[in-house]
């Protein structure tokens, strides 16, 4: 039968147009091998970004390292500023301590590669220099220490001297007071002082406008205070009329800073015990009235008394 489109079965039995059979295989080895491929390019593309976030997480950690070290340095500045110390030494030693903390800081903040190398390092420097603050702050501590005891031990000392001189301020005044009381129980002292009135032949007349010399007559008293020897007493005679008895030479002597005038003067020989001295002035011319008698040895005034002479 004739096909009635023309061509011929048969045709199609040339072996350019017949099924191959290994290209079915080799389209699957291509299948495979890009399946290969591509569970590779995934495990690799996990890898890598596994890599990338660990990358990044030990990033952060370094970044938190840093900070904690900038921190920690921060903080270990702040307290060598804080350190107060008056010792020359010391405060030379901090001053270099803390600019080797100031350099540290600088290089700290211009570090642009991290890694776990250079964070030891730098907490290795920091360390350093905690250690050896700590060192000063033992020091100064110490030094502290001693200050107070010796502050204590100066206020100890002031106190036993503010007592001793207080004592001795107090044993001064004592031996003041006592070398005042030794003055004033040292001076002589004169008693039972009296006046009469006597003749030309040197008794004693009732009458003492017919007198020619008077006499004073009194005791120097025992003092055993008093220092003994030669001593000039002077007798002031004052009249009824207010004027001291005096001779024509107007004789002075010195009493509290001044010198004044006396009737009559007489050594006397002076050992302590009671000592009975009579002095004698020379005139005329006395009158009636009450006489005032005044006895002055060493510038003081060792006795008076007024006598009524008729």
């Amino acid at each position: 039968m004739e096909n009635k489109q023309g061509y011929d079965p048969s045709d199609f039995e040339d072996d350019d147009y017949a099924p191959q059979p290994d290209a079915g295989k080799s389209i699957r080895g291509y299948r495979i091998v890009i399946i290969i491929l591509s569970v590779i390019l995934v495990a690799l593309s996990a890898l890598y970004f596994g890599i990338h976030r660990q990358q990044m997480i030990d990033n952060e950690l370094l970044r938190a390292d840093r900070d904690s070290i900038q921190s920690d340095l921060g903080r270990l500045m702040t307290d060598y500023d804080n350190l107060q110390i008056s010792n020359d030494s010391i405060s030379r030693g901090l001053d270099i301590e803390r600019e080797r903390a100031d350099s540290l800081m600088t290089r700290l903040k211009k570090e642009r590669s991290w890694n776990l190398a250079k964070i030891k390092q730098y907490e290795k420097e920091v360390g350093t220099l905690r250690t050896i603050m700590k060192g000063y702050v033992r020091q100064i501590d110490s030094l502290n220490t001693l200050n107070k005891q010796l502050i204590k031990e100066n206020v100890g000392y002031r106190k036993e001297i503010s007592t001793a001189r207080l004592r001795a301020e107090m044993a001064e005044e004592k031996a003041a007071e006592l070398d005042n009381k030794v003055k004033v129980g040292s001076v002589l002292r004169a008693r039972d002082i009296r006046l009469t009135a006597l003749n030309s032949r040197s008794n004693p007349v009732s009458r003492i406008k017919n007198a020619s010399r008077l006499r004073v007559d009194f005791v120097l008293s025992a003092n055993e205070l008093a220092t003994p020897g030669n001593k000039a007493v002077y007798v002031r005679i004052t009249s009824p009329d207010g004027y001291v008895l005096t001779t024509e030479q107007m004789p002075t002597f010195e009493f509290e800073g001044e010198r004044i005038s006396y009737s009559a003067m007489r050594e006397v020989d002076y050992q302590n015990q009671d000592l009975e001295v009579g002095i004698y002035f020379n005139s005329t011319g006395f009158a009636a009235g009450t006489y005032s008698v005044e006895l002055y040895c060493e510038g003081r005034l060792i006795g008076q008394n007024q006598v009524v002479m008729k």
